[in-house]
């Protein structure tokens, strides 16, 4: 027996206050000395709570907001036999028409060359700490609380596991610096 579906309500529209961004330095303003030794910073392995601690360079691209596009993209960068080691995508279509990636790959110059190539409006860098934890309840708790207790503050985190035993989170604070020290000597 059919039955007739109910017509939802339109939604009200509501103010959208803008957030201010993280400080990420611009491509063109971050020296190309600093990038490759944020990139190869030693991990290190600290007691109490298992996990290891490193920067890395985050990129973000903003492009105009299309359909096929994390495919464009997922391909641009596979073309360049570029690795994606962790990222994020997201489309407010119905504010912005934009799309946001946020990606930490294993070549940052060919990721950047490629993402240009395909229309990125903007493109910046930014470092990021990458700590890589046991899989396992209140793990990152006692990350973003050792954080929080050495009075940092986390503008972001986005974190996956990398397999059935460990997890990746990526951390922005207001000082990536002090916030790997505090979670090397945690």
């Amino acid at each position: 027996m059919a039955t007739k579906a109910k017509k939802a309500a339109p939604k009200k529209k509501r103010a959208v206050t803008p957030r201010p961004a993280a400080k990420a330095a611009s491509r063109k303003n971050t020296p190309t000395a600093v990038r490759p030794a944020l990139k190869a910073a030693p991990a290190a392995r600290t007691s109490g709570p298992k996990f290891t601690v490193t920067a890395a360079i985050e990129i973000t691209a903003t492009f105009p907001d299309t359909m096929g596009l994390t495919a464009k993209v997922a391909a641009a960068l596979a073309a360049e036999n570029v690795n994606i080691l962790a990222g994020t995508g997201y489309s407010a279509s119905g504010m912005r028409r934009k799309a946001t990636f946020t990606l930490i790959v294993d070549n940052l110059e060919k990721a950047e060359r490629a993402l240009d190539r395909i229309g990125a409006d903007e493109i910046q860098d930014s470092m990021v700490i990458l700590v890589e934890t046991e899989n396992k309840v209140g793990a990152l708790e006692k990350i973003s609380k050792a954080i929080s207790n050495a009075g940092i503050n986390i503008y972001y985190f986005y974190s996956t596991t990398s397999s059935g035993k460990t997890a990746t989170c990526v951390f922005k604070t207001a000082d990536d610096q002090k916030a790997i020290k505090v979670l090397r000597s945690a």
